[in-house]
C-alpha cells in the first residue's frame, strides 16, 4: 500500500518522539516477547495490517511459536497463554477498545495480580504506543 503522506518527513518531531517511546519501552521491565504480543493484539483489534505483520515478524524472530501467534486472536479460550499473559492481553483489549466504563476494575486488578507497578506502567505505555502507531499507519494509508 502506498502511504498518503510521508509522516516521518512531514512531522519529524512527532516521529522522533514516537521512536523515543519505542526506545523507552525496549528498556522497560516488561518482557520483550510480551511487548510484541500486546502490540500485535492491539494492531489486530485496530485493523492495522502493516503493524500486524511487523509485530508478528518480530514476535516470531524473538522465539514466539507459530501456534501461539495463530492463537492470539482467540487467546480467551486458547491453552497457549499463561494467566499473566491473559491478564496483559485483557488489559490490552480493554485499553484499546475503551468502552463507556473505561478499563474495568476487575481487568486492572487481574493485571496487577501478575505484574508489578513498573511493569503495569510499561504495559499501559506499550498499549498506548501501539495504538498511536496503528492510528498513524491507518490514518496515513500505510496500514
Amino acid at each position: 500500500m502506498t502511504p498518503r503522506i510521508d509522516f516521518a518527513a512531514l512531522a519529524p518531531g512527532a516521529y522522533r518522539a514516537m521512536l523515543e517511546l519505542e526506545q523507552y519501552l525496549a528498556s522497560s521491565p516488561l518482557p520483550p516477547g510480551l511487548r510484541e504480543l500486546v502490540a500485535l493484539r492491539a494492531s489486530q483489534l485496530n485493523g492495522c495490517a502493516f503493524c500486524v505483520e511487523l509485530h508478528r515478524r518480530r514476535a516470531g524472530n524473538g522465539g514466539e511459536s507459530g501456534e501461539r501467534l495463530a492463537s492470539l486472536a482467540s487467546w480467551h479460550t486458547s491453552a497457549c497463554f499463561s494467566d499473566a499473559e491473559r491478564a496483559a492481553l485483557a488489559l490490552t483489549e480493554a485499553t484499546t477498545r475503551l468502552g463507556p466504563e473505561g478499563v474495568p476494575e476487575a481487568v486492572w486488578k487481574e493485571a496487577a495480580a501478575h505484574w508489578d507497578d513498573r511493569q503495569l506502567a510499561a504495559l499501559v505505555m506499550t498499549v498506548a504506543t501501539a495504538n498511536a502507531w496503528n492510528r498513524i499507519a491507518v490514518g496515513t494509508g500505510l496500514g
